[in-house]
């Protein structure tokens, strides 16, 4: 029989680790916001074109 005392213990807590933080100008801040936004938009407007599933 294999170890079956120990296959439903909860498994040990891992430590957390360090998180890296990255600065970045104002001007890189808005233009990774313009992207965002931008993708938002296409996204919205394919939503509502017909779907191309009987492939044209």
């Amino acid at each position: 029989m294999t170890d079956t005392a120990n296959q439903f213990k909860k498994a040990p807590k891992r430590k957390k680790e360090k998180t890296r933080s990255v600065q970045v100008s104002p001007e890189m801040r808005q233009a990774y916001a313009d992207l965002i936004k931008q993708k938002e938009e296409r996204e919205d407007y394919a939503k509502h074109l017909p779907s191309n599933d009987k492939g044209r």
